[in-house]
């Protein structure tokens, strides 16, 4: 086996994606703060924008995040009045989301977000869709890869 020598930081995917969503994070980063938001609680809004009232559980498996991270981000939510939390009528045991007035009013503020950051990338509406399927791709062949 001929021995291949150790990639440069450089040279590595996981690098490039890494390096990327730092400069997404430090993109996003003036815009959210003219929200008052975190990156985390403004993609919360964004899947409570597109559906309301959803149990905590559906909310931390659309964003990735495990019950100990998505408990205290809804907390902070509901301390800015932006979300309801309350127990599921059918089943006592699950805790639903709904947005308050002052959380659905937000998304009209929150709507330059994405089209400055549409702007940012420099990439064209296909190019960036283009992108974003591939990224997909990507996670679904490592997650069944683990």
């Amino acid at each position: 086996m001929a021995d291949t020598p150790m990639p440069t930081i450089d040279q590595m995917l996981c690098f490039a994606v890494y390096a990327a969503g730092h400069a997404f994070t430090r993109f996003y980063k003036p815009r959210l703060d003219a929200l008052d938001l975190t990156y985390p609680q403004y993609l919360a809004l964004l899947v409570l924008w597109e559906r309301d009232d959803i149990t905590v559980k559906a909310l931390g498996e659309r964003l990735f995040l495990d019950s100990g991270t998505i408990t205290p981000l809804i907390k902070r939510l509901e301390a800015r009045g932006l979300v309801k939390r309350k127990r599921d009528e059918d089943d006592e045991r699950q805790v639903r989301i709904t947005l308050t007035t002052e959380g659905r009013a937000l998304k009209a503020k929150a709507e330059a977000v994405p089209l400055a950051v549409a702007h940012g990338t420099g990439l064209t509406r296909d190019g960036a869709e283009a992108l974003r399927l591939e990224l997909l791709a990507l996670r679904e062949r490592l997650d069944v890869a683990e």
